[in-house]
């Protein structure tokens, strides 16, 4: 591999581009490989396809191009189809010959493939006319989809790396953390530490060695924001690491990545080689004299592992629990030593920051929050996947235009936001804008920004219960409010949602929940308790009915449904009896149906085949 310098990098990359301009080749097939689509058999469906195209002579005609996730997880297996950005869905290898025989070889999309917009039943062809793509700005996801992840020569040919010639050439230190802190940018693990600051901190100390970390630990029920990243553009985070460590003068960096993302940690290892086969990592990075190198330690899993302090601790080998602040991290972090962390899409900011300007990135945003964010977009709605909007974007325009709205005419009820340590947020809160502040207004936080729609099937009482039992699961149980605290909450809720509860126990739920926060040891714990008291605060006559009325609204909660069908909603379709796995539902045509309480294992079944709600 060619040693680049400052001086060779511009012309290498005006050398490598023409492969992505379509110049080698009539069509390109990029066919997702993210985790989403491989699991769905995505590289069959490559294999099939450069099989068909060598037995039809086409492979000098059609380029194959393996991506990280192209972000529309819910449509996997993707292919896009270049130049012009034909997007096929829900591939099989079984559709291959079709799809070369019409599309690359008579010009006509295949129908049958293409995306169908859910309430209007139109097909679409055009990737960027699909409503899910329309609406996103792609910064940080930049070269999602559109480059081999595996390839820094395509990094490269997108501006990989000119970023980090332009600082080794032309910047200093300080000007590097000036621009960064220009930029508006805050850390997007879910804190929201402006960066800049971070930075600058980091540099002031002068004990030396100094060290970056990148933040792969993402443990949130639903997210798979940094795993997408680094599977889609290992390079760019790569690269914003570098930069930091220039800005702090630290010659070390650590990608701290969880070990089930196993795609992500053989990309990463990759990406590492070629850059250090380019000159781009290691000793004199550039020709430029500067040292920086980077290794992956692989985390085994623990939710709190998240926090930064315990990350550092498991780093160093010990058990990952979180230290007493101060000292912060920046004067002493991992092995006592000057240390600044952020996460994945935080550094996967940095380098268009520094080739466009920090006056470039705080040019979209709210006032308190620049650039823009990525979401993982989960749960009852249509469009589920990796998503990337502006700061300030409104929940409305993220669950409906983005989203698609709420499938099998369900309404929506309640969007969790923030992971397991956030909140849920009713209907009433929809124009709600995605920005730090005006979400803690709301009660709720940032996080590392998973999204889970809920429709009204969805009791919130279990919904505080199931995240309330992660949180004390996950648990290091060093502090006593977090590791005792959270234990009798979920008691309380196990209570509430079997029939037990009283009302002065969502006083104390509320009381405790306070409490938790305010004393808690580290910031896992003092978020903990936002899934109980936000629905509390938004859904109380939900707590309200399971106490006084023994009735679960949404039928969930088991104990509190009689599973007795009213024959004035029955419409006597019969399909509670198909779904019934053990027979307990006798029925006749024109007849209503009768649940055998004896023969009933109360698995709601029936209540999910229902669709008229006539059985309570």
């Amino acid at each position: 591999m060619p040693q680049l310098t400052i001086e060779n990098l511009k012309e290498f990359k005006e050398k490598i581009s023409s492969p992505l301009t379509i110049n080698q080749a009539e069509f390109r097939c990029m066919v997702c490989a993210g985790t989403g689509c491989v699991s769905c058999n995505s590289l069959k469906v490559r294999e099939r396809l450069e099989e068909e195209l060598k037995a039809r002579g086409l492979s000098e005609r059609v380029k194959v191009v393996i991506t990280g996730c192209n972000g529309f997880c819910a449509e996997g297996p993707i292919m896009v189809i270049q130049p012009d950005g034909t997007f096929y869905r829900k591939l099989t290898p079984e559709d291959i010959p079709l799809l070369i025989e019409e599309h690359l070889l008579k010009g006509r999309p295949v129908e049958k493939l293409l995306y169908t917009e859910p309430t209007t039943k139109k097909k679409i062809s055009a990737m960027k006319e699909i409503p899910f793509f329309q609406h996103q700005v792609l910064w940080a996801l930049r070269n999602r989809g559109v480059i081999d992840p595996e390839n820094i020569d395509e990094s490269i040919a997108r501006d990989g790396y000119a970023g980090l010639s332009k600082v080794l050439s032309s910047m200093t230190p300080e000007e590097v953390i000036q621009e960064v802190k220009l930029s508006g940018l805050r850390g997007r693990g879910g804190a929201g530490f402006p960066t800049g600051l971070k930075w600058e901190e980091g540099r002031r100390y002068s004990s030396f060695p100094k060290y970056v970390i990148c933040n792969g630990d993402e443990g949130d029920p639903g997210a798979f924001m940094d795993r997408s990243i680094l599977e889609a553009d290992p390079h760019a985070v790569l690269e914003g690491m570098i930069i930091c460590g220039y800005a702090i003068d630290s010659h070390q960096g650590y990608i701290y990545v969880r070990a089930e993302y196993p795609l992500a940690i053989h990309r990463l290892r990759i990406a590492i080689d070629q850059a250090r086969g380019y000159g781009l990592l290691g000793r004199n990075i550039l020709g430029s004299g500067f040292d920086f190198d980077i290794d992956i330690y692989p985390g085994a899993g623990a939710f709190v592992c998240g926090e930064s302090t315990a990350l550092m601790y498991s780093l160093e080998g010990r058990r990952g629990m979180p230290r007493i602040k101060p000292p912060r991290s920046t004067e002493a972090g991992l092995w006592g030593q000057p240390t600044v962390l952020n996460n994945v899409e935080t550094f996967a900011n940095v380098p268009s920051i520094i080739r466009n300007g920090g006056a470039w990135f705080a040019s979209m945003g709210t006032g308190g929050s620049k650039g823009t964010k990525v979401f993982a977009l989960t749960g009852t709605v249509y469009n589920v996947g990796l998503i990337e909007v502006p700061m300030g974007t409104t929940l409305r325009k993220i669950v409906f235009d983005i989203g698609g709205g709420i499938p099998r005419k369900g309404e929506f009820k309640a969007i969790q936001i923030g992971g397991p340590s956030g909140a849920c947020l009713p209907a009433s809160l929809l124009d709600t804008e995605v920005d730090f502040d005006s979400l803690d207004e709301a009660g709720a936080m940032m996080g590392s920004g998973g999204l889970v729609v809920m429709d009204d099937s969805t009791c919130m009482v279990d919904t505080a219960r199931f995240f309330t039992d992660f949180s004390v699961d996950e648990s290091c149980g060093k502090c006593i409010p977090c590791r005792v605290g959270m234990k009798v909450m979920l008691n309380i809720l196990s209570r509430i949602a079997t029939g037990r509860g009283t009302m002065e126990d969502i006083t104390l739920l509320e009381e405790l929940g306070h409490h938790i926060k305010e004393s808690s040891h580290c910031g896992l714990g003092k978020t903990a308790p936002n899934p109980v008291l936000s629905t509390i605060r938004y859904f109380r006559q939900e707590y309200e009915a399971h106490i006084q009325e023994k009735r679960c609204p949404a039928r969930v909660c088991v104990d509190l449904i009689r599973f007795r069908v009213d024959p004035d909603r029955c419409k006597m379709c019969g399909l509670c009896k198909k779904a019934c796995p053990v027979e307990a539902i006798t029925w006749e045509k024109k007849t209503p149906a009768l649940i055998d309480p004896e023969k009933c294992i109360r698995c709601r079944s029936c209540i999910q085949a229902c669709k008229f709600g006539a059985i309570d």
